[in-house]
């Protein structure tokens, strides 16, 4: 007999099913993972929109979290209940909101970034540049693969970025050498390791 997947196995496929990022199914598994274990470990299909609230209002005023805190645990929350146990949760009205943060949000100056980029080099050095020049997300310069650089148009093409969606960004006059030099030389390391594993 075949072992049905755990829950937690079933969110995990779900997740990736619909191409949501890394960072969300992390997320989205450790909140509901949460969820799951402040009500003692009890299946989640036997509970409902009581026991969210209750765990809402527990992080806001026991966690003292952010309101987007709050706002991502009850998200992934819904979307273990609708897309994996497919159960629509009715309205939640008695959850005590986290209040929102009011902080200015903090931006470096062009003085700053550039002693910041002084004191970088090599690889580092060149993600900086795209990150700031390129106005990349971290992950989408983490995961840059060599195809979407196009180095004769001045352009870094994003795949499925925030939104599913695809763009266009520029590519750094000032970094393109660098990450050219780059590029020859994990080529040539790669060419290395191919040698070396043949030969054995």
């Amino acid at each position: 007999m075949i072992e049905k997947p755990r829950l937690l196995d079933r969110l995990r496929d779900k997740i990736r099913l619909k191409h949501y990022s890394i960072r969300t199914e992390k997320a989205y598994l450790d909140w509901n993972r949460r969820f799951i274990l402040f009500h003692n470990k009890k299946h989640p299909r036997i509970m409902g929109t009581q026991e969210v609230e209750q765990f809402l209002t527990y992080l806001a005023v026991n966690g003292r979290v952010a309101s987007s805190t709050q706002n991502q645990a009850l998200s992934a929350i819904i979307f273990m209940y609708k897309e994996v146990l497919k159960i629509e949760l009715p309205w939640l009205n008695d959850v005590t909101r986290a209040k929102r943060c009011e902080k200015i949000p903090l931006v470096f100056s062009k003085i700053e970034i550039r002693k910041l980029l002084a004191n970088l080099d090599g690889t580092y050095w060149i993600m900086a540049h795209i990150l700031y020049g390129a106005g990349r997300r971290l992950m989408e310069c983490l995961r840059l693969r060599v195809k979407d650089i196009d180095f004769d148009m001045n352009q870094i093409a994003v795949r499925d970025g925030k939104g599913k969606k695809d763009r266009v960004t520029m590519l750094p006059e000032i970094v393109k050498l660098h990450l050219q030099q780059h590029l020859e030389k994990v080529k040539i390391v790669h060419k290395q390791d191919l040698s070396e594993g043949y030969a054995e």
